[in-house]
């Protein structure tokens, strides 16, 4: 009975997921947003609910590598899984500004949370490896600055 739950969640995932791509591309349509700002907004929000909640519940419980291990691997499976599959079934064009502004601020937030959570090991300053609160709230600030630039400029 619980493959069957399972089963069951899993369609009913991606009937949602569906419906979301497709009502958010329909916003961003009549709404005049360009569909990237759309899957980076509503779409990205949608999908990286369930692993904010997942996170966290283990911060909560005093489980902070359930954060870090879901983040890095998400990013993993995103880049790797979903991005080369969607390669392999359909060539996946990137455009001047995915060149010029968004790859570089990926590459260039991951080297930030490498400095910032790996401090003492690559930087020698520092007692301890880890994110301190200041810092949270520095990535925090950044996301913040990034979806502004990307409504005022998209």
């Amino acid at each position: 009975m619980t493959v069957i739950w399972l089963l069951v969640g899993l369609g009913l995932i991606a009937l949602g997921a569906d419906w979301l791509v497709e009502g958010a591309s329909s916003i961003a349509r009549k709404a005049g947003v360009s569909e990237f700002v759309i899957g980076l907004t509503i779409v990205g929000f949608g999908t990286s609910c369930p692993e904010l909640v997942v996170s966290l519940t283990g911060a909560f419980a005093g489980n902070a590598d359930i954060a870090v291990g879901n983040v890095i691997g998400s990013n993993t499976f995103n880049v790797l899984f979903i991005l080369g599959l969607t390669a392999l079934l359909r060539p996946v064009s990137m455009t001047r500004e995915n060149r010029k502004n968004d790859i570089p601020l990926t590459l260039s937030v991951t080297v930030l949370f490498l400095a910032l959570g790996l401090n003492q090991t690559l930087l020698g300053i520092g007692t301890e490896n880890g994110l301190l609160r200041w810092e949270g709230a520095l990535m925090l600030l950044l996301f913040g600055a990034y979806y502004y630039y990307l409504f005022i400029n998209l």
